[in-house]
């Protein structure tokens, strides 16, 4: 089928390619990282730029949020639309549950109390009901609220997101 010439032809061009390959990174490496490898060698830094009042040492400012003021200008139409980040495991309607738990009439109801939905042990532990305030604290980072939960979400980061959409589900079957 094939012959000598052409088998030694085809392992030449593997090796050649191999070869290219090879010297390929080697040679990236001498651009890249300074010839020696760059590895271990202490470099020092070009230059700096100086920003004013751009300590590194300095905490940022954690400013308090009015919840209540927050949630006396909240906007539920701004609030369905933040729900769309919520829609893909919860439902708005009654008893129907999908990942997560329904959420109608979900403010004023007790925390885990929703029919037909197992909850993780760590929401079950908490005693309450969703107020917009536990809604909030628990939609600011609801692993931190309730360490052990199932809920995969983040949180929402904005306190208006959050006060919008506890004004939305204040509407819902409310």
């Amino acid at each position: 089928m094939f012959d000598t010439m052409t088998m030694t032809k085809v392992l030449g061009a593997a090796c050649g390619s191999l070869l290219v390959f090879l010297l390929g990174s080697w040679a990236a490496d001498i651009i890249y990282h300074g010839g020696d490898g760059g590895h271990g060698d202490e470099h020092v830094q070009a230059y700096v730029i100086e920003v004013e009042g751009g300590d590194a040492d300095v905490e940022e400012e954690v400013v308090e949020v009015d919840f209540a003021a927050l949630m006396e200008t909240a906007d539920a139409e701004k609030g369905a639309k933040v729900f769309s980040k919520c829609k893909a495991c919860h439902k708005l309607d009654e008893g129907a549950n999908g990942t997560g738990p329904s959420l109608y009439a979900i403010v004023g109801k007790d925390i885990a109390a929703m029919d037909g939905y197992g909850y993780s042990d760590a929401l079950l532990g908490i005693d309450g009901a969703w107020t917009p305030e536990e809604l909030q604290a628990f939609l600011e980072n609801p692993k931190g609220y309730a360490p052990g939960t199932k809920m995969g979400f983040a949180g929402l980061k904005k306190p208006t997101d959050r006060a919008n959409l506890i004004a939305y589900l204040e509407t819902v079957g409310g």
